[in-house]
């Protein structure tokens, strides 16, 4: 008898202790494998299913005190077990902001839903909405700290909607506050080169506050070299911009594909002018030739912020007087109708692409010299070199690192698009003018770059307000990661040049 009990025992304090007596390939197990995986969900699951059957089968030949005693042990495990699997609203909502790996394609749901201009994108779990922490977090993509996204609840006698306090922006897909996203963003001109001048001892050239823009674009002018028009939606913090530079119409068009406010000085009056004057653009530029409705004071000299510039490299944008200018011209200040976001990016995850191909290094010009826009300088030529620790693309260009005049900022960008268009000389008969065309409208062959990953595609752009649409070889829309993106408009007759590494 004595025995008895005491095989009892053993065997209830083997039951509570969460042991087993059953072997590793037991039936019980699920498809008689043992689960391994104890740290993970699945393996805590399988070994929780093995040490309930167990002790329910060393509880059969116990007392009937024993077994309820355990009965009672085992509801309160199980309690816990189901508590435990149950995280609060603030741990949920943190494991919702996991980089999650994007299927080939960026097929998935609702990671690339798109950003709507009426609804902030958060996971929702059974018809409710998560209240997220009020604390920041770290965002790898940016390398800087960033607000989480807020929602405010109204009593429920309220009947009026609480309209969130922030949105994923259209141009860069970050959490941002609400008023910055729904106003409409500017584009501003801005010149490329080597030197601020065209003497050879000019000095070098720096742009100020070019590192603020959401997107760059870039495109061959006049010269075989580049201009870049940047376009800001954070420009509150802002005094001036520049050197600002005369426009081109394939400018024109994508700034409009933003529905961007266009800011040039001046412009290159063929194929140019006729646009830039009509209702269809909304563009502020100094009074110069070939300008109807040009802005006095919105532009101003400054020969201290690169000294001894040359003509055409010290006039900036005054940012202080563009409210004032944008009253004066009766130009709508929030996204019009027209208005359709164009890039889809990642919701608070990253998209990794991992069966694309990896590309680090990339010269949309290629090393050699030519006459494409990006190769005026064999061995120098512009390019970007990806940094896998902050998910960032820096670009290069006459043979460094590319900083921003205001802050000696390095141009990093989250993603770097080659847009392929046709182009063609407006002039042939006369080469010294070498006035240039460029097809953005249409649809063409571009690459992406993102998270180190390779995605090639084709572009869209359907009208002079659309917005330009990214689609992979299947027809799926690419999805960016959040950050910015530098668009490079790439001379059709001369991608061959393209580099990769």
């Amino acid at each position: 008898m004595k025995k008895l009990i005491m095989l009892l025992v053993v065997i209830l304090v083997l039951a509570l202790s969460g042991c087993t007596i059953l072997p590793e390939d037991s039936p019980i197990l699920e498809g008689g494998e043992y689960a391994e995986m104890s740290g993970s969900a699945n393996g805590n699951k399988k070994k929780n299913k093995k040490n309930k059957d167990s002790t329910e089968e060393s509880v059969e030949a116990s007392s009937e005190e024993a077994s309820m005693e355990s009965s009672s042990q085992e509801d309160s495990t199980q309690a816990t077990k189901e508590t435990s699997e149950e995280p609060s609203e603030e741990i949920r909502y943190a494991l919702e902001k996991d980089w999650t790996e994007l299927p080939e394609g960026g097929e998935t749901n609702p990671i690339i839903e798109r950003v709507s201009r009426d609804k902030v994108i958060l996971v929702v779990e059974d018809g409710q909405e998560p209240t997220p922490p009020e604390t920041e977090e770290y965002s790898e993509l940016s390398g800087e700290k960033k607000p989480k996204p807020q929602t405010t609840k109204k009593p429920v006698e309220e009947e009026e909607e609480e309209l969130p306090q922030e949105l994923q922006s259209y141009l860069t897909g970050e959490w941002k506050d609400l008023e910055i996203v729904n106003r409409r963003s500017i584009a501003v001109m801005f010149p490329n080169g080597y030197r601020a001048g065209s003497a050879n001892n000019s000095p070098r050239l720096k742009l100020y506050g070019i590192s603020k823009a959401s997107i760059i674009y870039e495109a061959p002018v006049e010269g075989r070299i580049t201009a870049l028009m940047g376009v800001f939606e954070d420009y509150d913090s802002l005094d001036k911009l520049g050197p600002a530079v005369s426009a081109r119409d394939y400018f024109i068009y994508q700034a409009m594909s933003t529905d961007s406010i266009f800011i040039h000085d001046g412009l290159i009056r063929m194929g140019t002018e006729e646009l830039v004057n009509t209702d269809r653009v909304d563009a502020i530029s100094a009074p110069t030739a070939g300008v109807i409705d040009g802005v006095k004071d919105v532009f101003f000299a400054n020969e201290t912020i690169i000294p001894d510039a040359g003509k055409g490299y010290t006039d900036y944008f005054d940012v202080t007087k563009l409210k004032e200018t944008i009253e004066a011209k009766e130009y709508a200040t929030e996204h019009r109708e027209s208005f359709e976001q164009g890039f889809l990016f990642a919701n608070d995850a990253l998209a990794t692409y991992p069966n694309a191909p990896s590309v680090t290094k990339i010269w949309p010009g290629g090393k050699l010299k030519n006459n494409g826009g990006y190769g005026n300088f064999a061995n120098m030529n512009p390019h970007f070199e990806y940094d896998k620790d902050h998910h960032l693309y820096y670009r290069y260009q006459f043979g460094e690192l590319m900083v921003d005049g205001m802050n000696n900022k390095k141009m990093g960008v989250t993603n770097v698009v080659l847009k392929i268009c046709h182009g063609e000389e407006r002039t042939p008969d006369q080469p010294k003018l070498d006035y240039l065309a460029f097809r953005v409208h249409g649809e063409g062959e571009c690459y992406v770059f993102t998270n180190g990953r390779m995605i090639h595609g084709t572009w869209k752009k359907n009208s002079d307000t659309s917005a330009d649409y990214l689609y992979d070889e299947e027809g799926n829309e690419i999805v960016l990661n959040q950050g910015k993106t530098w668009v490079c408009c790439v001379w059709q007759e001369y991608q061959d040049f393209i580099l990769m590494e």
